[in-house]
């Protein structure tokens, strides 16, 4: 069975487009509680391998445990996905059958308090998804500029009110340090208009500063560009994103490798032409899978790309 209380979101898109089969070996760059490798080593059963990678030490802890009973055929790793290939090539593996990556936040890093990732609550200002990240949430807005502040904000929480956040930030600090995400809430909730929208006015500003701690945005694209030469032929690449800086670079990079130049054929062919959502039946039962976003592309076999639909 799947964790307990553990529900992957769109699992079963994403088990249908990875086409998973015995034999083969498929990489869950972002495991987490591993959810979703549960389900892919269970229908590559009996020979099929997962390689599981998770940046968190909690959640690789908390997936081994969860995937023991496949013994040997999982082989976690903690390890930043933006690393695909260093673990690979120290597994002589050169190529796999498919890869996924789901860049949401789970369930259990916004309810741990200590972490710091959500604003419901009073919590250390941290947001650190691994301990070996020297800066703290904390500390880039105690060492960032005002300028480089609202440009954070801007950039990576498409925040209409950088300015005016970022001033109070500097402003407040002046007086004290910002060290809980209460401290924050209450100093952007006073420098913005207060309106009735679906989203709390601290939304935009908490994943710019999650962003910005982890260098998410630079590790995404590196990680997709690492996967164009990891994935075999056939193989297929699946990446689950919750907002729309992820999704753009997503859909950017694979609209560029299926991409005919003018004296050779594309290597890849979008499969999402466009992206797939969760059904209202998910959403409904897991409101947190409202925003994701599932792409997904296929490596043509050289058979393809010679002009054969082979």
């Amino acid at each position: 069975m799947l964790p307990v209380g553990h529900r992957p979101v769109l699992l079963a898109e994403v088990i249908a487009y990875l086409k998973c089969e015995p034999g083969r070996i498929y990489v869950d760059a972002t495991v987490g509680r591993g959810g979703h490798s549960w389900e892919i080593l269970q229908r590559s059963s009996p020979t099929g391998k997962l390689i599981g990678l998770d940046w968190d030490e909690q959640a690789i802890d908390q997936a081994r445990e969860n995937l023991a009973a496949f013994g040997e055929r999982a082989e976690l790793r903690r390890e930043n996905f933006k690393n695909l290939g260093e673990v690979l090539d120290s597994m002589a593996i050169g190529g796999v059958d498919g890869i996924l990556a789901d860049l949401g936040l789970s369930s259990e890093q916004l309810e741990d308090r200590e972490r710091g990732f959500s604003f419901r609550w009073e919590a250390p200002l941290d947001m650190r998804m691994s301990r070996e990240t020297t800066r703290s949430a904390q500390d880039l807005l105690e060492d960032l500029s005002e300028k480089e502040i609202a440009g954070m904000l801007r950039e990576f929480g498409e925040e209409r009110w950088a300015a005016r956040i970022a001033r109070a930030i500097v402003r407040r600090r002046g007086f004290s340090p910002i060290r809980s995400t209460g401290e924050l809430v209450e100093t952007i909730m006073r420098s913005v208009p207060l309106r009735r929208g679906r989203i709390h006015p601290a939304t935009r500003s908490f994943q710019a500063l999650r962003i910005a701690v982890n260098d998410e945005l630079n590790n995404l694209g590196t990680f997709l560009l690492q996967c164009e030469d990891r994935l075999n032929p056939g193989g297929r690449l699946s990446v689950i994103s919750f907002h729309s800086l992820e999704d753009r670079i997503v859909k950017n990079q694979f609209r560029r490798w299926a991409r005919r130049e003018r004296d050779r054929p594309p290597a890849f062919r979008i499969l999402t032409p466009k992206p797939v959502t969760p059904s209202r039946g998910e959403v409904r039962s897991n409101p947190r899978a409202r925003s994701a976003k599932l792409r997904v592309i296929e490596k043509l076999s050289q058979n393809i790309r010679g002009g054969q639909d082979g």
